[in-house]
């Protein structure tokens, strides 16, 4: 997940789509749905979420998971859990907060993704791109499933992109935001329940925000 470039000069690279599962029931399950809808778009992460379980649980989750995301290409994140990164074989981790990405930065640099959320102000994005984060992300809803407002949520992405080079990731809550996201400046369009909560099903989601995003693109 690289940083976009700093010369005005040069064409910005395309958003790509950044993949949030649903909370993991059935690794093998997952693990098939993924290895069928990874080659429909141009997907450069997938979040994966585990619920709490004794550590060797979770590790062996996210060894069942890895194989179908990376063969696609794909960089596997795990929510949370930056201690079983390594272990398991993703590729890195998304954190909530400064504090717990400060935590986890010592056992995920310099070889493993090191991203966060759930930053609540302007100043805590900033430390967060201080302390070495791979990537900054805005607008995934909190622990209570809430999220700031669409217009919120773009303010902050232009914010971003127009002064820093460490990339941004902008959540998605449905397929209509992924354009204005994508117009404010993002550089990750993140998709997780507007995908895999459409009553069409995700394969059909996942085109249509495929096909939203080079839309956006068209028009930038």
């Amino acid at each position: 997940m690289a940083a976009r470039q700093t010369n005005t000069d040069v064409a910005r690279p395309p958003v790509r789509l950044y993949l949030v599962t649903p909370a993991v029931n059935d690794a093998g399950r997952l693990a098939d749905e993924l290895a069928g809808l990874l080659p429909l778009a141009d997907i450069a992460a997938t979040l994966v979420r585990i619920e709490l379980a004794p550590e060797r649980v979770m590790i062996d989750t996210v060894k069942q998971i890895a194989p179908a995301v990376q063969a696609a290409g794909v960089a596997l994140l795990v929510a949370e859990h930056a201690d079983i990164v390594a272990r398991a074989g993703a590729d890195g981790a998304h954190l909530t907060g400064v504090d717990a990405l400060t935590a986890a930065l010592p056992s995920l640099k310099p070889n493993r993704i090191a991203g966060v959320g759930g930053l609540r102000s302007r100043h805590d994005a900033m430390l967060a791109g201080v302390a070495g984060a791979d990537y900054i992300m805005f607008g995934e809803p909190g622990p209570d499933m809430r999220r700031p407002p669409l217009d919120a949520v773009i303010d902050r992405v232009a914010w971003w992109s127009e002064l820093f080079v460490i990339p941004c990731v902008a959540y998605a809550a449905s397929l209509g935001e992924i354009g204005p996201l994508c117009a404010a400046g993002a550089d990750f369009t993140a998709v997780g329940d507007a995908v895999f909560a459409d009553p069409r099903g995700a394969a059909a989601a996942l085109r249509e925000a495929s096909e939203r995003l080079h839309e956006a693109e068209a028009l930038a």
